[in-house]
């Protein structure tokens, strides 16, 4: 039986991943900050670690006993950006990826599946983003870039390393459900102008092409999007349609940057981002459009 293991996996992706391991007959090594895993009472092949991944300490043991490690780990961004909390999101990400790449043995023969962000590309306006443009600028944009830095040092263990840069992930959970509260009490709207490109992808189809990845062997770097891009101002209108809610109601943008700061001009960044890589390699998209990812997680 083959082990993989995932750093994050009590979140919104990582459950959905870990339990895709499982069906696919693996043994899933979690690891989080929670105290306990319910999946670990459900599963016989799930076994949780509770740990601070930033930090150096006995989880790392499992990293040699692993054939594929799939690093989500990270502090939630959609919170205000204080100081302290903006050096926890960096150190979660960064440290993390650091010890686990420090854990691994020098003959280390597995994969690294690295999360990352189309954030690397910090507000491109309308320019077409493939995996071949530079990193942007911005607090984001600088995360990504150390974070993906410190994954690839693990090809110097014999590790080949995918980096995954995802946009904002559409499921049952996570982003969306913040999103759709607004549309919900009839006060949802583009944010900002609207006319900025709003990166997606559905959380089956990210699942998907990790496992596309992994089967493949893949190294490099990937944008995790959507194949049809499309501007803020209709994503709202599709998320209106599908909740039966109107999306009329913008949110201005000095009001998104007075009240959230710097998570709030992040919101009003253009970023056209095209999974090239992936599209390239052979993978083939589930939801094409954010009209048929929105249908079918609403009316699931």
């Amino acid at each position: 039986m083959k082990t993989v293991l995932i750093t994050g996996a009590s979140g919104f992706v990582g459950q959905t991943l870990a339990q895709e391991y499982l069906n696919a007959g693996w043994q899933v090594n979690g690891l989080g900050t929670s105290q306990n895993n319910p999946m670990a009472d459900a599963n016989d092949n799930f076994f949780w670690t509770s740990a601070d991944t930033s930090l150096p300490g006995d989880w790392q043991d499992l990293v040699a006993q692993s054939d594929v490690i799939v690093n989500l780990a990270g502090r939630n961004i959609f919170k205000r950006w204080t100081k302290e909390y903006k050096q926890a999101i960096y150190n979660s990400r960064i440290q993390t990826t650091r010890n686990l790449v420090d854990a691994m043995p020098d003959n280390f023969g597995g994969q690294l599946l690295n999360a990352s962000a189309v954030g690397a590309y910090g507000d491109r306006g309308e320019t077409p983003l493939f995996e071949t443009q530079p990193y942007g600028t911005g607090f984001l944009a600088q995360v990504c870039r150390d974070w993906e830095a410190q994954a690839q040092k693990a090809e110097s263990k014999g590790a080949t390393v995918a980096i995954m840069r995802f946009g904002v992930v559409l499921g049952p959970g996570g982003a969306l459900a913040v999103m759709s509260r607004a549309f919900r009490m009839f006060a949802g709207g583009p944010l900002g102008s609207g006319n900025q490109w709003f990166p997606w992808i559905h959380l089956d189809d990210l699942v998907r092409g990790v496992f596309f990845l992994m089967e493949h062997n893949a190294q490099g770097i990937y944008n995790f999007t959507g194949s049809v891009p499309i501007r803020q101002k209709e994503f709202a209108k599709e998320l209106g349609r599908v909740l039966h809610r109107p999306a009329f109601m913008p949110a201005p943008a000095f009001f998104i940057k007075l009240f959230m700061g710097q998570l709030g001009a992040s919101f009003l960044c253009s970023q056209k981002a095209l999974p090239a890589a992936l599209e390239t390699a052979g993978f083939r998209f589930k939801y094409n459009t954010v009209a048929s990812a929105l249908t079918q997680i609403f009316r699931s």
